[in-house]
């Protein structure tokens, strides 16, 4: 593994790599494998839904840790469901990326309805993930935030600053696989990040499922399956 000066581990050998997970169990299982000292300790999993569930059950599987789901979702275009221009966090904290709002010409109004849209569909989602409970003690354990990788990381910086809103614990971040620039973004509002495959392509023309040799987009039912079946953390 690498260190980084900004407390960013990685995998030397999966750097600017393509296609060096078989799915997002097996990328789970090597950040794992990055992440041992964790192992058995008070740490909790923090599952990013919709993506970030399979790669943060293999890892709370793997360091025999206990895992949640932190609920958030990005902000996205009305024409263009992929684009997102900021992100909504469990807690009411929105992140929008002004710049990018401004140069595709949205209106005041509606980045407001595109920021109620989404809260709705935190509320909705943290009824149905977590039955709407409250979480479980976060003080005196580092916060294992996971998604399946990280484009602009919007998502991940809302969540970041959630946690810090609720606790003072060490917020780490464990994702598979980001773009350089935003890996060192996350890394100055994290305590410390694993991403095993950093990529630096040309412009900002990175796309997550690049790393994965076996890609779809993860159900709804198929979060639920797995927080019931592996974790019952749905009652």
């Amino acid at each position: 593994m690498k260190i980084h000066p900004l407390n960013i581990i990685e995998r030397p050998e999966f750097h600017n790599r393509i296609g060096v997970f078989k799915d997002r169990e097996r990328a789970g299982e090597i950040l794992a494998q990055m992440m041992y000292e964790y192992k058995e300790t008070a740490a909790l999993v923090l599952a990013i839904p919709a993506g970030g569930v399979p790669v943060a059950v293999r890892i709370a599987k793997e360091l025999c840790l206990p895992l949640d789901v932190t609920v958030v979702s990005k902000i996205t275009l009305p024409w263009n469901s992929e684009v997102g221009y900021g992100a909504v966090a469990f807690d009411g904290t929105v992140r929008l990326n002004d710049k990018l709002a401004a140069g595709l010409g949205l209106s005041e109004r509606e980045v407001e309805k595109g920021i109620a849209r989404t809260m709705e569909k935190v509320r909705r989602r943290n009824r149905l993930f977590r039955d709407d409970r409250a979480f479980p003690d976060l003080s005196d354990r580092s916060l294992i935030l996971v998604d399946d990788g990280l484009a602009s990381g919007f998502t991940m910086l809302t969540a970041i600053g959630a946690l810090r809103k609720a606790s003072s614990s060490p917020v780490v971040v464990a994702v598979p696989t980001s773009h350089s620039q935003t890996v060192e973004n996350i890394a100055a509002e994290a305590d410390r990040v694993y991403c095993a495959n950093i990529r630096t392509p040309s412009g900002w023309d990175f796309a997550v499922a690049d790393a994965y040799q076996c890609w779809s987009d993860v159900t709804e039912q198929e979060v639920l399956d797995l927080l019931r079946n592996e974790f019952s953390v749905i009652r």
